[in-house]
């Protein structure tokens, strides 16, 4: 038995030290930067170099899109499954950043539940913008939608707007996406 344990620990430093030895060999001199693993995501967008002056938005395209967004599903006889709704909206441009102007969240029956925008918001080109629904907020039912506005710039092109609903209880998960399409043009 103690030699087992002898060899099973002789095997885990051996993989250790070998997850070491690759860390090691991304981060040499002279190349790029290891990537860190991100815990939570920014609030507000860090590089602002890529921004425009909101009047630059002016004489824009925009483009209204449509969101499905599961706040619960049913499941047997009825009952209702809660779930966590994240709203994601990616630039999905190398250049332009785009002007989200309006998040709207609405309910089964067709009634705003809530704007989540104050303020007009700009996402960088390759950033993304996330709008949280806690798994406990049923106020959106099984029926409930986001209404996204944006606006960009000659040359950016389209962002992805999508939705993600996950939900784990006993051991299990589920999770699912929903994409946005477009239901007016400006």
């Amino acid at each position: 038995m103690e030699a087992v344990r002898t060899v099973c620990l002789l095997l885990a430093a051996g993989l250790l030290g070998a997850c070491t030895a690759q860390r090691s060999e991304v981060a040499q001199p002279g190349g790029p930067p290891p990537v860190e693993e991100l815990t939570q995501l920014p609030p507000t967008f860090a590089d602002t170099q890529a921004l425009r002056p909101l009047e630059a938005f002016a004489s824009g395209a925009g483009k209204t899109v449509y969101v499905p967004v599961y706040s619960h599903v049913y499941y047997l006889d009825g009952r209702q499954h809660l779930l966590a709704a994240t709203l994601s909206i990616r630039n999905t441009s190398l250049k332009e950043p785009i002007l989200v102007t309006s998040v709207r969240y609405y309910n089964s029956e067709g009634f705003l539940v809530k704007e989540y925008t104050q303020k007009d918001l700009q996402i960088p080109p390759m950033a993304t913008a996330d709008f949280f629904v806690e798994q406990d907020d049923t106020s959106g039912g099984s029926g409930a939608n986001f209404l996204v506005k944006w606006k960009a710039l000659k040359g950016a092109s389209l962002p992805i707007v999508e939705a993600v609903m996950v939900s784990t209880s006993s051991g299990q998960g589920i999770s699912m996406i929903s994409p946005g399409r477009v239901v007016e043009e400006d």
